[in-house]
C-alpha cells in the first residue's frame, strides 16, 4: 500500500518532497502565509501498517527557531485524542524520526493541536455557565469570530452580578487572560480549557471565592485564522499579533484592535497573556520590568505570583526565563508591555514548552495537553492566593 501524507485539514501544515520510500519520507514545513515564519507542522500519514517508516523534515535548520529542535520529540497519535512522543533526532540540518507502525494511520504534530471545533465547544460550554456573557468582539480578516467571555463576579448568594453597564465595573478589579496570539502555540488553548473548566465549576470553593472578588475577561484564542491555516506565528495577513499592541488597526490586526478596544472600556487590574516557547524546556513567566512605570510594589507582585505558582505546581518554575529588560527599554508593541504601560497594571506573559520540562520531565508524553490543562487550572489558586491581598483589595 502506498504511503499517503495529508495536511489538508484544520491546522494542517506540511509539504511532501517525496513519500515513495518508507525509509526516507522527505518533508518540508510550509511558511505562514505572507510571512517567513515557519515551524509548526501537523499532518497524517496513511499506509504505514507493518512498515518501518522514517520521516525527515528537510528544512528544519531553516525554520524560525532551529534551536527548538534540540532535545525535541514529535507529538504522535493514532486517534487524535491521546498524544505521546516519538523520539526524534536533529542533526543540525534535518529533523527525523522512525516508527514501526502497528496502525495504518498516524498523526504527527509539533504539539497536540487544538482545533477550531474544539475552540467552538470550549466557548459554547463556557457561555452556558452562570454569569458568563459571550460576545463576538469583531471578525478576523477571513471572517472568523473573535470570541470573548466576560465572567462576572458573584454576590453572597452565588448569583452573577451584572454591572457591565454601570460605573461599578470601573472600580471593581478586572482580570484579563488571553491566549494563542501565536496560533502554533496550541498548548495555550489547552491551558485555557483547564482554566475555564475550573473557574466555572460551581463546586470549586477557590473559583467561587475568586469570582466574589473580580470580573474576569477571557479570550481563549486571539488568532483563529492562523490557527485554522496551520500557521506558527501570524494571522491570515502574515501579521505577528504580538507586535501590534502599540497601534493596532481593524484592517491589519483586527484581533488586537477589537480586544484592546474592549480592554480600554473595562480597564485592567492584572493580565496574563498565554504563549509557548520553542527553545526553553520550562514553564515560566516573563514580566514587564522594562516599562518606565515599573515599581517596587509591582515587582513584589510579580515575585509573589511566580513563587506561589512554583510552590503549588512543580510543573512551573521561577529560576529560568527570558533576560530582564532595564526599566525604560520595553518593547511597547508587545502585549504585556503595552498593557503594563497603558493601565499601570501587573501584566505577565506565560511561556510553556513544546518540549518536555527539564525540571519535571515525563519523557513518554513530554509537555502535553493534560499538563497544560492542569497548569491552567492551577492558575486559579495563584490568582486567589497571590493577588487577593496585594492586587484585588481596594485598600
Amino acid at each position: 500500500m502506498q504511503i499517503t501524507i495529508n495536511s489538508q485539514f484544520d491546522s494542517g501544515n506540511i509539504e511532501v518532497v517525496d513519500a515513495s520510500d518508507p525509509a526516507n519520507i522527505r518533508l518540508k514545513v510550509r511558511k505562514d502565509a505572507e510571512s517567513d515564519f515557519l515551524q509548526w507542522f501537523n499532518f497524517s500519514a496513511s499506509g504505514l501498517s507493518g512498515k518501518a517508516c522514517t520521516f525527515v523534515i528537510e528544512n528544519a535548520s531553516a525554520t524560525t527557531y532551529p534551536k527548538g529542535w534540540e532535545n525535541y520529540h514529535v507529538a504522535t497519535s493514532c486517534d487524535r485524542q491521546s498524544w505521546t512522543r516519538t523520539v526524534s533526532e536533529y542533526n543540525g540540518g534535518t529533523l527525523s524520526w522512525t516508527v514501526d507502525a502497528d496502525h495504518d494511520q498516524l498523526w504527527f504534530a509539533y504539539f497536540a493541536p487544538y482545533t477550531t471545533e474544539q475552540h467552538a465547544d470550549l466557548v459554547s460550554a463556557a457561555a452556558t455557565a452562570n454569569g458568563v456573557a459571550h460576545e463576538v468582539l469583531g471578525l478576523t480578516h477571513l471572517g472568523r469570530p473573535i470570541d470573548y467571555l466576560r465572567v462576572a463576579s458573584l454576590n453572597d448568594q452565588g448569583l452573577a452580578v451584572d454591572d457591565s453597564h454601570t460605573n461599578a465595573s470601573v472600580v471593581k478589579p478586572q482580570l484579563w487572560i488571553i491566549a494563542r496570539q501565536h496560533p502554533g502555540e496550541s498548548m495555550a488553548e489547552w491551558f485555557m480549557e483547564g482554566f475555564l473548566d475550573r473557574l466555572l465549576d460551581e463546586d470549586d470553593a477557590t473559583s467561587h471565592a475568586l469570582r466574589h472578588l473580580a470580573d474576569i475577561h477571557v479570550v481563549p484564542n486571539m488568532n483563529p485564522d492562523g490557527s485554522f491555516l496551520g500557521h506558527l506565528r501570524t494571522n491570515a495577513l502574515g501579521v505577528n499579533l504580538n507586535r501590534e499592541w502599540a497601534d493596532p488597526s481593524a484592517e491589519r490586526s483586527p484581533e488586537v484592535y477589537f480586544v484592546k478596544k474592549r480592554m480600554q472600556h473595562t480597564g485592567i487590574t492584572a493580565a496574563l497573556d498565554v504563549h509557548g516557547d520553542e527553545a526553553l524546556p520550562y514553564n515560566f513567566i516573563a514580566g514587564t520590568e522594562g516599562v518606565a512605570e515599573w515599581t517596587a510594589a509591582r515587582n513584589q507582585q510579580l515575585v509573589d505570583v511566580k513563587h506561589t505558582w512554583s510552590s503549588i505546581n512543580p510543573d512551573f518554575q521561577d529560576r529560568v526565563g527570558y533576560p530582564i529588560n532595564q526599566a525604560g527599554n520595553a518593547n511597547l508593541t508587545i502585549c504585556s508591555n503595552q498593557l503594563a504601560a497603558t493601565f499601570g497594571c501587573l501584566a505577565m506573559t506565560l511561556e510553556m514548552p513544546f518540549k518536555d520540562t527539564d525540571n519535571a520531565p515525563r519523557p513518554a508524553a513530554g509537555w502535553s495537553p493534560e499538563r497544560s490543562i492542569r497548569l491552567g487550572a492551577s492558575f486559579i489558586d495563584v490568582i486567589y492566593l497571590t493577588l487577593n491581598d496585594r492586587l484585588l483589595s481596594k485598600s
